[in-house]
């Protein structure tokens, strides 16, 4: 319905006026909204739909929302999609949905931003099953090969974790902007799949598509999955030469990107750069200590926090505490642990009771840790902490408390195979080998298999993965070549094997040729083969070192004259002339 002859310009009205500055405030618009009315131009379709669409950015009620589209006459398209695309970003944005499937039930068709708008809320939500129909719609409406619309489904099908259906919207577009590379990347490493991510963004730059700062930090999160120092530092350079703005959410990235890659010196002088930091950036560096080894530094920049910086959250509290367990700072954890309820009011959730016990069980404080968990915990205690209880039991040689722990582990996740490998293995370095034999059936009766451990080296911008006995690279025989000549200069220098809890049914030879070929062992060998005598190795682990490998790596720091940084489950390992960072505390 047109605007009424002879009435003011709504645009310029008192009425709009009061809209424009109610903004996002519910109560201003039910102001705004009475005005309206009061002036007569409750009949302004332009007003009307400036309102919705305010209420809607706002979260209003949805029955105060639906009761202004039903004072609109002859809704169509364009009022649908304002009022969806208001809606998709707001803290409400599931409204959006409901107003798409208004739309259709009153035989209105959607167009190219509907679609855009309604799979935003699709992929905020997480919501595939409402998602996939859609993408079905905008088949059937034709919009298939309009770039905006594709680049929302790939956000929707990365943001959900489809992966593969993702890739093949992301293959098929014709055309692809900054943004529809970030979705791909960020889907990627979102996903734990750090190595897509980093392949992704070498044809971003080969199509010759300038990224962004989204797209940095995306890529410097890749970097970290997979501990790609020079890409992570090329990505550094990359932001300071073209001017990019070094802001928190950036440098955070940074931060993570040089605290996991083995570089926390460099991680901190980033936070030093930092001209805003946020409680994230401050959490970021405290956890960069923590997993370092370094939890006196980590526990001084948590107390500089408290005096100078953002209030801590429950996270900086998990990242204190398990900077205070891996560096067997029991006292400081108490404090920390302590003060989170009475300081700022925060309920400690199962993250902080797995760091505590994990703390206590560290420092042999067994039965403390025992305690804590019957009186701190006020529900069922869940798999993690019983986990981190079983580690410490096995640490500390306790076998019978292991065992205890175990059983009631098993009896929380039957089905998880880890719990299954660490019972064994406190079993064997208790010499009961019947009890080894029987959890191995029960594994191989229930098809449960251990997680494949692997080792990750990055040279020149490349990664090399090595496993077990590997056999797969190119270099094979020079490495097993190297490494037999290294674990016999290991060997002179006086490493003797630890073979105490690897294969007990087997020989003693048996199980040294076991442990020589270990992933890590592989990786460094191949590192020290392939690097400048200055350059330190940097390795991924993805399981916890074993003790023959933490010993072996401490005479290899000694006779290859190297630094070497093993990056394992838990936290950094840094070898330098015979001694590693974590003290042995580990």
């Amino acid at each position: 319905m047109a605007e009424t002859r002879g009435t003011p310009s709504p645009v310029h009205s008192p009425a709009y006026l009061s809209l424009l500055r109610a903004g996002h405030r519910l109560q201003s618009l039910h102001q705004a909204h009475a005005r309206i009315i009061i002036s007569g131009l409750h009949r302004s379709r332009s007003l009307l739909t400036k309102l919705l669409s305010l209420a809607c950015s706002a979260a209003a009620p949805r029955c105060y929302t639906l009761l202004l589209l039903h004072s609109i006459p002859d809704p169509d398209s364009f009022l649908f999609s304002s009022i969806i695309r208001a809606s998709s970003r707001s803290p409400s944005p599931s409204s959006s949905l409901l107003f798409y499937f208004l739309m259709l039930s009153l035989r209105i068709s959607p167009s190219n931003y509907t679609f855009t708008s309604v799979l935003k809320s699709c992929a905020d939500l997480s919501a595939s099953r409402t998602g996939i129909p859609i993408h079905s719609h905008l088949l059937v409406h034709g919009f298939n090969e309009d770039s905006y619309v594709q680049t929302a489904l790939l956000v929707f099908y990365a943001k959900c974790g489809n992966l593969i259906v993702a890739r093949k919207v992301f293959d098929r577009m014709l055309e692809r902007n900054v943004v529809a590379w970030n979705a791909m990347i960020s889907g990627y490493e979102q996903n734990g799949v750090g190595e897509e991510a980093i392949e992704v963004f070498y044809k971003m730059r080969a199509a010759k598509v300038e990224p962004d700062s989204a797209t940095m930090v995306s890529l410097l999160s890749a970097c970290s999955q997979v501990g790609a120092l020079s890409l992570g530092q090329w990505v550094e350079r990359y932001v300071m030469e073209n001017g990019l703005e070094l802001n928190v959410v950036l440098g955070t990235s940074l931060i993570n990107m040089y605290a996991r890659c083995g570089h926390v010196g460099k991680a901190r002088e980033v936070f030093d750069m930092l001209k805003e930091r946020n409680v994230v950036s401050w959490t970021a560096m405290i956890a960069a200590y923590g997993m370092h080894g370094h939890g006196c530094e980590a526990t001084q920049l948590f107390h500089r926090m408290r005096s100078e910086g953002p209030l801590p959250n429950d996270v900086t509290f998990v990242a204190v505490l398990s900077a205070c367990a891996h560096s067997g700072l029991v006292c400081e954890g108490r404090e920390a642990f302590e003060s989170m309820n009475r300081d700022y009011k925060l309920v400690p959730r199962v993250e902080h009771h797995v760091c505590m016990v994990d703390m206590f069980g560290r420092a042999g404080l067994l039965d403390e840790a025992i305690q804590f968990i019957r009186e701190c915990i006020q529900v069922e205690p869940g798999a993690a902490v019983w986990t981190a209880m079983l580690g410490a039991c096995k640490m500390h040689k306790d076998f019978d408390l292991g065992v205890e722990v175990a059983e009631r582990l098993l009896a929380i996740e039957p089905e998880n195979p880890s719990h299954y490998v660490l019972l064994s293995n406190i079993y064997a370095l208790a010499g009961r080998m019947d009890r080894v034999e029987k959890i191995r059936n029960v594994m191989i009766r229930r098809g449960l298999k251990k997680q494949t451990g692997y080792s990750l080296i990055e040279i020149d911008f490349v990664g090399h993965v090595f496993r077990m006995g590997d056999t797969s690279h190119p270099q094979t025989m020079q490495i097993y070549d190297y490494l037999e000549e290294l674990m016999h200069k290991l060997r002179t220098a006086g490493y003797m094997p630890e073979t105490e809890s690897v294969l007990h049914e087997l020989e003693e030879e048996e199980r040294e040729y076991a442990l020589r070929f270990h992933s890590e062992k592989l990786a460094i060998a191949f590192g020290l083969m392939n690097t400048g005598n200055d350059v330190v190795i940097r390795i991924v682990k993805n399981l916890r070192m074993c003790g023959d490998c933490h010993l072996a790596i401490k005479f290899m720091s000694v006779v290859s004259r190297r630094e070497i940084i093993v990056r394992d489950k838990h936290r950094f390992h840094h070898f330098k002339d015979g001694a590693c960072s974590c003290k042995d505390y580990w």
